[in-house]
């Protein structure tokens, strides 16, 4: 999944991508609301955690447009404004959840975990295929009973193909929805992690190659 972070606060909005990204997302981050609203104008995040108080574009018509848009995006307002008729006040512009600084990590990974869920179709936390057995929110994966030791990004790329059930997932639609706007796609990126990943699914081969078109399980 994919998230952006509009924060003001360059530490923070560091911290929060980093912490982030070690719980297997894909992060961007901006620090101001005209920065928010072009990213969002290129890119299909699935989250946008939001500070109300952004500079150029306040975070409120941030959360206005998109909704004004009718974006699949879902936010999460982050602030240090959390006296009832403030998040009431959040809440009503469009914001999903509203979550008041300072924060405890485990809580803002949780919440936007949920938030996601709400964005995507409906799918179950255990996937499973050929073997392969997926604990989504545990965040574990094992083949024929054997762990399997996934980076982040590999866990993401085989979520992905998982959910997938077979189907053909292009290059491109990995790139899209596992790496952060970075990510060069002239690098060979999705290449390296699928061949990785397929090293540490071991034999039999489990991820087939669809000349060009992509990979499927």
């Amino acid at each position: 999944m994919r998230v952006l972070v509009a924060e003001d606060e360059r530490v923070l909005a560091g911290f929060v991508a980093t912490g982030l990204r070690r719980a297997g997302f894909a992060v961007d981050t901006v620090h101001d609301g005209e920065d928010a609203l072009e990213r969002l104008g290129l890119y299909a995040y699935d989250v946008l955690v939001l500070d109300r108080d952004l500079p150029r574009v306040h975070g409120d018509d941030v959360a206005r447009r998109l909704v004004a848009g009718a974006s699949r995006t879902r936010i999460l307002m982050l602030t240090a404004a959390t006296a009832v008729e403030d998040r009431v006040e959040g809440l009503d512009l469009g914001a999903d959840d509203y979550l008041g600084k300072p924060f405890e990590f485990p809580e803002l990974v949780s919440r936007v975990r949920a938030l996601r869920r709400r964005s995507a179709p409906p799918l179950p936390p255990l996937l499973e295929r050929d073997g392969l057995r997926m604990d989504t929110v545990r965040r574990t994966a094992v083949r024929d009973g054997r762990d399997l030791d996934l980076s982040p990004k590999e866990f993401s790329v085989l979520q992905i193909l998982l959910e997938a059930d077979g189907a053909v997932v292009s290059a491109e639609e990995l790139l899209e929805r596992a790496w952060d706007a970075h990510a060069d796609p002239f690098t060979g990126a999705v290449r390296v992690c699928v061949s990785k990943l397929r090293a540490k699914l071991g034999e039999p081969g489990a991820i087939r190659t669809v000349q060009g078109v992509g990979y499927a399980l």
